[in-house]
């Protein structure tokens, strides 16, 4: 690939030094036979990766991996800072080797009511996964105060759709991967699940507190006592663009409505919520019902207490049950 067409692609690159037995030795760059990425065609609703100018920082020393990883981690991860579409918002953090293998990936979605949040709140969790051999894109979005829905479906699909066209860049397998999101981002997680009858290579999504269900949240969000709750009506309003379900939104809430599009060909699903948590376990419940119909597997998990999202992720054993989930879902059917 020539100095300019790389340039077009990654905004910023970072390198994480990374310990353990398992890691090779190798942090060869990106050879000039790398294939150089294509231009958008017409229909295509990918934009080309453009430039911008902020490159990722270098985080600190990672920890020695907990888990036996699906290939070995070289000795430094590249963080390469991606544009997959014009908006400031539409930038991804990629972390890869540089070798020639075809790793599977995770896809990280941060949460945030749809209106806040940001990919760097992420960064433990990409790291994490990093450090056992994923690909790992964690990626941002246009929130409900730049676009309203469907703007944050897109975009995870447009990153999506990016990462698989230029796999090659990333040592990444595109017919391997998984999405995970966090409360907000778990309904991007689990919207995308649940796109037509499937997207390709999605072997399985995750969500940690997912809002799968925005009209429950409308519903129970009605004069509750509980501040998130409201909170989370309101934040679901906004991402509709400021009405409610009655009305001339109705077919916007439709759309927002995860259950109402399960299909035969979607991923498999896991879920976790606490039990007193504001976004209600009945948000994955229902999505288990209407999945179980078509016949495709979902596991929900639930934990004792008010955690949410990534508060709930770092109880004991909970993120050791997800990446062992993960590495069921996108190592066998790979016959890794």
């Amino acid at each position: 690939m020539s100095a300019l067409a790389l340039a077009t692609l990654v905004i910023g690159t970072a390198t994480v030094h990374t310990s353990g037995a398992a890691h090779a030795a190798s942090t060869a760059s990106h050879s000039s036979g790398t294939p150089t990425a294509k231009k958008p065609v017409k229909g295509d609703p990918t934009p080309t990766p453009t430039l911008a100018a902020t490159p990722t920082p270098t985080p600190p020393p990672a920890p020695e991996p907990a888990n036996e990883s699906p290939q070995p981690l070289a000795h430094g991860t590249v963080i390469d800072t991606v544009a997959y579409g014009p908006h400031a918002r539409q930038r991804m953090d990629v972390w890869h080797q540089t070798d020639d293998l075809k790793r599977p990936g995770v896809f990280v979605i941060h949460g945030g009511w749809w209106s806040s949040g940001d990919k760097k709140l992420m960064t433990e969790v990409s790291r994490s996964y990093a450090e056992q051999g994923y690909t790992v894109f964690n990626i941002n979005y246009r929130l409900s105060t730049d676009a309203p829905w469907p703007a944050q479906r897109t975009d995870t699909l447009d990153a999506i759709a990016t990462a698989r066209r230029h796999a090659a860049l990333w040592s990444f397998d595109p017919n391997d991967y998984v999405v995970i999101g966090f409360s907000a981002g778990g309904h991007l997680a689990t919207a995308v699940g649940t796109y037509k009858d499937g997207i390709p290579g999605l072997r399985g999504v995750v969500g940690i507190s997912p809002v799968v269900s925005p009209m429950t949240a409308y519903t129970e969000g009605s004069g509750n006592p509980d501040a998130n709750k409201r909170k989370l009506r309101t934040a679901a309003i906004k991402l509709a663009g400021g009405c409610g379900p009655i009305g001339k939104c109705s077919k916007i809430w439709a759309s927002m409505e995860v259950p109402m599009h399960a299909s035969r060909g979607d991923a498999p699903v896991l879920t976790a919520h606490s039990e007193d948590e504001f976004v209600s376990v009945e948000h994955s419940l229902l999505l288990k019902t209407r999945l179980r119909q078509v016949g495709v597997d979902m596991t929900v998990l639930t934990e004792p207490g008010t955690g949410h999202s990534s508060p709930l992720y770092r109880m004991p054993g909970l993120a050791e049950k997800v990446q062992q989930w993960i590495a069921d879902k996108v190592l066998a059917p790979a016959g890794r």
